[in-house]
């Protein structure tokens, strides 16, 4: 076997010094805090057993899409499952894409142009920043949740860069909810500003989906500003426990992916059971009693805080994201095997994921979480913390 190359060496052995290599965990079945499936859907068997009945009533006994979908992988269900995710967040189109990652690769990659300016949120997704990277547009960051820092930034750029006699486009992007703090910014001041300046807003709703808003539908419906946002991006890995993406937006929007965003391109479409799997977790999504138990676990765990005098260590949330700092890679990671020594699922996010200092032990909740549980996870933080 070849010598693997010296620079790649150092870097993971920088890595290593720093404690901070990364590995594949081997599941444990500890007591769920750290997953994503916010409402119990990857384990729901009434999704599970209503895609195998819809591919059945199909005819679509295929384990594979078998190509792009502008080639041969643009089989019937697709288009079902892009007129339910429109209809179900009252929008014009919905693009599938193979994951959240692609979908924001894909549209930041391909939308803004050479000329355009992209102003992110500090904290924004690694995703986003890939697809920023490959764009031919400029990117600038603000402040996190920094509507006053982002009119700053803008202003400042705006200034130093005239481009007289070009028509320039402004993206502005944030997230509705921050995977790594759990915590919102003020989507209604950043749609109104982005408004009233002629901005176009991208808002990615991949950790607000299924949590906020009537029936789950997110916070841009829950705060009735579509009509301001250019794009949502929607994930189907978090709270709907499946696979997949979707950009809503304009017809004209959609058509200009289709032509033009290389990873849903190049790229061969979903098997027929992923759509399908979208498709019943959507339908469930609108009749779920999973959205009220999760709200209620995110209400009673914030109060255990307050009763339990942890607040000051964890992050402003109200969503299903709660994130407790605890500076420096060793010691975060040391709490985080005594939590998971006494059968909590609860993992510990370090740097370089967060910046140096904001380690966390992320506590994800669930609608299958009971109090008990969380009692008394928070009862065996707070010795520790203490």
């Amino acid at each position: 076997m070849a010598s693997f190359p010296k620079k790649l060496s150092k870097k993971l052995e920088d890595r290593r010094g720093s404690n901070a290599l990364r590995s594949l965990p081997v599941q444990q079945h500890l007591i769920d805090f750290s997953s994503n499936d916010y409402l119990g859907f990857a384990k729901n068997t009434a999704i599970f057993e209503g895609a195998v009945a819809l591919l059945v009533d199909k005819n679509l006994r295929l384990n594979g899409a078998t190509g792009s979908r502008l080639i041969s992988g643009n089989y019937d269900l697709y288009t079902e499952v892009e007129d339910r995710i429109a209809n179900f967040h009252a929008t014009a189109t919905a693009l599938v894409f193979n994951s959240g990652y692609d979908a924001n690769v894909g549209f930041f990659s391909a939308i803004p142009q050479r000329g355009d300016y992209i102003f992110y949120d500090e904290y924004i997704h690694a995703s986003i920043r890939d697809g920023i990277a490959l764009s031919t547009a400029k990117g600038y960051k603000f402040k996190h949740n920094n509507v006053k820092d982002l009119q700053r930034v803008i202003s400042r750029v705006l200034e130093l860069e005239k481009h007289q006699g070009i028509d320039v486009e402004v993206y502005v992007v944030t997230e509705s909810v921050f995977s790594m703090d759990g915590d919102s910014p003020d989507l209604v001041a950043f749609a109104n500003f982005c408004e009233r300046h002629k901005l176009r807003f991208v808002v990615d709703e991949a950790h607000a989906l299924g949590i906020f808003g009537k029936e789950g539908k997110g916070l841009v419906a829950e705060l009735n500003i579509a009509h301001q946002v250019f794009a949502q991006i929607v994930t189907f890995g978090k709270g709907m426990g499946c696979h997949g993406a979707a950009i809503l937006g304009s017809v004209q929007l959609k058509e200009y992916l289709v032509n033009f965003s290389r990873s849903f391109i190049y790229t061969t479409g979903l098997p027929p059971h992923s759509l399908a799997t979208i498709y019943l977790a959507y339908q469930e999504l609108a009749t779920s009693a999973s959205i009220s138990r999760l709200k209620n676990n995110i209400k009673y765990f914030k109060n255990q805080l307050e009763n339990l005098e942890l607040k000051e260590y964890f992050i402003e949330s109200n969503s299903a994201i709660q994130c407790c700092v605890i500076s420096g890679n060793e010691k975060v990671k040391n709490l985080a095997s005594v939590l998971q020594n006494n059968n909590f699922g609860i993992k510990a996010i370090l740097s370089p994921t967060v910046a140096k200092g904001q380690e966390r032990l992320r506590f994800c909740l669930h609608s299958y979480n009971t109090k008990e549980e969380i009692f008394d996870v928070l009862t065996v933080l707070k010795k520790l913390m203490h």
